[in-house]
C-alpha cells in the first residue's frame, strides 16, 4: 500500500512539473485573433490555424488543421487550462498556447505578468523553456527546445486591400 501511495504521489508531482507556465493574470490582448502556425521539428512541417477568442473573462484557444478540423481546444481562465469540447487532452497544444500567450503579452505588461521573463530588443525568454524571436509584433518564432520550433504569423485580414 505504501508503494502504491508513493507511486501516485510521484505521478502527481510529475504531472504538475510539466504544466506550462502561466502569467500572473491574463494580459490585455486585442481579440479575436487568427494566426497561422507552422510547426517544424526533425525536418517535418505542419500548418495550423490558431484562433484566440475572449469569452466571459476567459480565453478560448482553438487549433485547427488546414481543412478546419479541430486538433485542440482549451479554455484558459487565468490560472488553469480546461478542456473545451470532446477532444482528447493535447499537452503539446497546451504548451503551444501558453508560449503564444507569452509571446503576445505586451512588453509593458511582461515583467508584471511573467516576473521571471527577460526581454532584449527583438527577443524574449522564459528561462530555458521558451525563446521568442520577433520579426514584427505578431510575426515571431517560438523555440520550445528539443528542436521544436513554431513560426507564427497573423492571417491576412479580409478588410486589408
Amino acid at each position: 500500500m505504501k508503494h502504491l501511495l508513493a507511486l501516485c504521489l510521484c505521478l502527481l508531482l510529475g504531472a504538475c512539473a510539466v504544466r506550462p507556465p502561466l502569467p500572473e493574470a491574463l494580459p490585455t490582448l486585442t481579440l479575436p485573433r487568427q494566426l497561422h502556425v507552422q510547426r517544424e521539428q526533425d525536418g517535418q512541417r505542419q500548418d495550423w490555424l490558431l484562433v484566440i477568442q475572449n469569452e466571459d473573462h476567459r480565453l478560448r484557444w482553438s487549433l485547427l488543421d488546414l481543412l478546419g478540423i479541430p486538433q485542440a481546444r482549451q479554455l484558459l481562465d487565468g490560472r488553469q487550462w480546461q478542456a473545451d469540447g470532446l477532444l482528447p487532452p493535447n499537452p503539446a497544444a497546451r504548451e503551444l498556447f501558453a508560449a503564444v500567450l507569452f509571446a503576445l503579452t505586451p512588453s509593458e505588461q511582461l515583467q508584471r505578468l511573467y516576473p521571471q521573463a527577460r526581454q532584449q530588443e527583438q527577443q524574449r525568454w522564459l528561462g530555458d523553456r521558451w525563446q521568442v524571436n520577433y520579426r514584427a509584433s505578431e510575426h515571431f518564432t517560438l523555440n520550445l527546445g528539443q528542436g521544436l520550433r513554431y513560426e507564427v504569423s497573423p492571417l491576412p485580414s479580409e478588410n486589408t486591400p
